[in-house]
């Protein structure tokens, strides 16, 4: 097992120290945070706000509805699946029936 590594990942000019257990975990991390910060830079820019607590509130929204957006076309993949493993079924079984 990894021992894990202390990173400090800043976001709205705060650092915040977080504990990973990997590189691949610590690169997903730092993305995040720039990703964050890109955002914020964005809405900043076209946006009118009063601090940064609203630029992080309006990131977050966005990164919300971009996951339930994820999480339905996930369960719909997921669905499409399994009703195209069940046709399969359907073909093999007739195909052997008519063999």
């Amino acid at each position: 097992m990894k021992k894990e590594q202390l990173i400090s990942v800043i976001i709205a000019e705060r650092p915040y120290r977080l504990s990973v257990s990997s590189e691949e975990e610590e690169q997903l991390f730092r993305e995040s945070g720039k990703l964050i910060e890109e955002k914020m830079k964005e809405y900043a820019s076209n946006f009118a706000f009063r601090d940064k607590q609203d630029l992080l509130a309006m990131v977050t929204l966005q990164f919300a509805v971009e996951s339930l957006r994820l999480e339905t076309v996930s369960r719909n993949h997921e669905n499409l699946k399994q009703q195209l493993a069940g046709i399969d079924r359907l073909l093999d079984e007739n195909l052997l029936e008519k063999s």
